[in-house]
C-alpha cells in the first residue's frame, strides 16, 4: 500500500512543503530516500520503537520512505512523526481521511513522546499558504504556530494521541490566540527605565537621537560610567514593533530555536549582547546547516557589543557588509541563504586597556603604545559606519545623590515616535514618486542617492561642514552620516529644514575622529 503525509522543511527563515511518501510491499528491507541526512536516516530506530510502544507493529516487509522533492536535502529529526504516521497508514494500521489535510511535524522519543521542533512559525505560515486544514505538532510548539490565523493548530504530546485524533477517537481543541491582544499586552512591559539613570544628560540626548533615526552608536568611557546601563535602556525609547515586524522577528527566533517554551509572539524589540569571545559564524550566522547569527536575532532591535576592542578583529570586520546592506548572505556548496539583519549597533569601550587613560590620578597609566594597540583593533571603515560617537564621563557624587526626578523613557519615546512619523511621511511621499523601496523607514536607512535631496543645507552649513571635513579628515561615508544625523536632529525639533545648529550638533557626535583617537 502507499500512503502520503505532509511535512515541512525550513531553509533560511522560510519553509517549504515536503511530501512523505511511504510504500509497504514485498521484501524485507527498510529504505529511506530523498536526500536525508544522518538525523533523518536515524529516524527508523526512533520510529520503530515509538510505534511498538504505542501498541502497533512495525512492518517486516519492504518499506520505502521517500521525502519529496528528492533533490532537496532533508535535515533534522522533525520528520519522525509524519514518517511514523505514514508507515502506519501504508501498513493498514491507521485509516483516516484527515491524514492528508494536516501538515505534520515532530521528533519522537523512543517511548512515543513528542519533542519540540525548530521553525514552527514559518512551517505554520507555509501550511496556511498551501491551504491545509491544520497542523499537528508537539504541544510545546502549539502556541508559536497558533499565531497564524485560519489554521487549526493541534498540539499533541505522544504518537498515540496523534493517531487517536486522526481516527476521530480523541477530540482535541485547536490552539487559538488573539494575536493582536497578545501583541499589544506585551508592547510596554519593560523592566528598566531611563528615569533610573542619574545625570548623563548629554548621553541620553545622543541615544534619543540614535533611537529617532535608527543610528549606530559607540560610547567611550571609563569602567563604571554607565555605558552598559544606558545601552540596556535604549529599547525602552525605541518605537514599538509593528505587528509585521513582530512576526518577522519571531520567525527568526523560531528558526534558531531561541523561542522560550510555549512562547507565541515576540512583542518587544530584541536586545542581543554577545560575549566578546564569539566567533564569526556565531555573530553573522553560518554552519554546515546555515543558522541565523546574533545580528539576525537582533533584527528590528539592538545588537550591543560591550568592550568592543576585546572582540576579535575578524569578527568585527564581518559586520561591515551587514551594517550597510541590513541583511547577511551565507553561501555554501548546497546553496545560498539570506537572513535579515536590520539592527542598531550599540558599542561601548574603555578609552584604554586599564580604562583610566587621560586620568591624571592614575597610579599605573597605560603607555601611548599600549593605548594605540588597543584602539587599533577597531578599523577605520568600521568606525565610519557608526554614526554617533560619544564620550561618557563618570557621574559625580552630587549627580548620583540628587533628588531631582529624571525624565522617563515614556516621555522620551513620545518625541522619538514624532520624529519617526515625520520620517515615515517623508519617505512615503518619495516612495510614491518611485524613488525608494518599501524597506526604508528611518534616516539611517536612507540610500546615498537621496541624501542630497532629503538633507539639504544652506551656505553657512556647507562652510561649517567643509571646515569639519578638512580638520577631521573625514571620509565620504562620514559626510553622509553627519547629514543623516543632522536630519534626525531637525526631525526631533520639528524643523522642515536642517539649520546650522542641527549640523553643528551632528558634527559634535564624530568625537572619535578628533585628534588623539585611533592614531589621528
Amino acid at each position: 500500500m502507499l500512503a502520503k503525509t505532509y511535512g515541512s522543511a525550513v531553509y533560511g527563515v522560510d519553509a517549504y512543503q515536503i511530501t512523505v511518501e511511504v510504500s509497504v510491499g514485498q521484501g524485507l528491507k527498510f529504505f529511506m530516500v530523498g536526500l536525508p541526512d544522518s538525523a533523518v536516516k536515524e529516524s527508523q530506530q526512533r520510529v520503530e520503537a515509538a510505534i511498538k510502544h504505542a501498541g502497533y507493529n512495525m512492518p517486516r516487509t519492504k518499506t520505502v520512505v521517500n521525502l519529496a522533492p528528492a533533490d532537496i536535502r532533508k535535515e533534522g529529526s522533525a520528520y519522525d512523526l509524519p514518517i511514523a504516521l505514514g508507515i502506519l497508514a501504508a501498513s493498514g494500521q491507521l485509516e483516516s481521511p484527515e491524514l492528508g489535510r494536516y501538515m505534520i511535524m515532530g521528533e519522537l522519543s523512543l517511548d512515543g513522546i513528542l519533542r519540540p521542533v525548530r521553525g514552527a512559525l514559518p512551517m505554520a505560515i507555509e501550511a496556511r499558504k498551501n491551504q491545509f486544514k491544520g497542523m499537528i505538532l508537539p504541544k510545546e510548539n502549539a502556541s508559536e504556530a497558533a499565531i497564524v490565523n485560519n489554521l487549526d493548530v493541534i498540539g499533541v504530546e505522544t504518537l498515540q494521541e496523534a493517531i487517536h485524533f486522526l481516527e476521530g477517537k480523541l477530540k482535541l481543541e485547536a490552539h487559538w490566540h488573539e494575536t493582536r491582544d497578545i501583541f499589544f499586552q506585551e508592547l510596554d512591559n519593560f523592566e528598566v527605565d531611563f528615569a533610573d539613570v542619574q545625570g548623563q544628560e548629554s548621553i541620553k540626548r545622543a541615544l534619543e537621537i540614535a533611537a529617532a533615526g535608527s543610528h549606530n552608536v559607540i560610547m567611550v568611557g571609563p569602567p563604571g560610567s554607565g555605558k552598559t546601563m544606558l545601552a540596556r535602556r535604549l529599547p525602552t525609547i525605541l518605537p514599538p514593533l509593528t505587528l509585521q515586524e513582530a512576526l518577522e522577528t519571531t520567525k527568526i527566533h523560531s528558526v534558531a530555536g531561541k523561542l522560550p517554551s510555549n512562547a507565541s509572539l515576540i512583542a518587544q524589540r530584541p536586545f542581543c549582547a554577545p560575549h566578546h569571545t564569539i566567533s564569526d559564524a556565531a555573530l553573522v550566522g553560518g554552519g554546515n546547516i546555515p543558522q541565523p547569527g546574533q545580528i539576525s536575532l537582533a533584527h528590528n532591535g539592538i545588537l550591543f557589543l560591550d568592550e568592543l576592542p576585546e572582540f576579535k578583529r575578524s569578527v568585527l570586520e564581518v559586520m561591515r557588509q551587514p551594517l550597510e546592506e541590513r541583511a547577511v548572505t551565507i553561501s555554501r556548496a548546497r546553496g545560498t541563504v539570506a537572513f535579515p539583519a536590520n539592527f542598531m549597533l550599540i558599542a561601548s569601550m574603555n578609552p584604554s586597556p586599564s580604562g583610566d587613560f587621560y586620568d591624571p590620578g592614575s597610579t599605573h597609566p597605560d603607555s601611548p603604545a599600549a593605548v594605540q594597540r588597543y584602539l587599533s583593533k577597531i578599523s577605520g571603515p568600521l568606525l565610519d559606519r557608526i554614526d554617533i560617537h560619544v564620550e561618557v564621563n563618570p557621574v559625580s557624587f552630587d549627580e548620583m545623590t540628587a533628588q531631582q526626578k529624571q525624565e522617563s523613557s515614556a516621555s522620551i519615546r513620545e518625541r522619538v515616535m514624532l520624529a519617526r512619523k515625520m520620517q515615515q511621511n517623508r519617505f512615503d511621499q518619495i516612495r510614491n514618486n518611485g524613488k525608494l523601496d518599501e524597506h526604508v523607514h528611518s534616516n539611517a536607512m536612507m540610500p546615498s542617492h537621496l541624501v542630497k535631496e532629503v538633507c539639504q543645507i544652506n551656505q553657512a552649513g556647507k562652510v561649517l561642514l567643509k571646515t569639519a571635513m578638512e580638520r577631521l579628515n573625514l571620509s565620504a561615508r562620514a559626510y553622509d552620516r553627519i547629514l543623516k544625523v543632522s536630519r534626525t536632529i531637525a526631525d526631533l525639533s520639528g524643523a522642515e529644514k536642517i539649520e546650522i545648529e542641527h549640523l553643528a550638533e551632528a558634527i559634535q557626535y564624530r568625537s572619535l575622529d578628533r585628534e588623539g583617537w585611533f592614531g589621528n
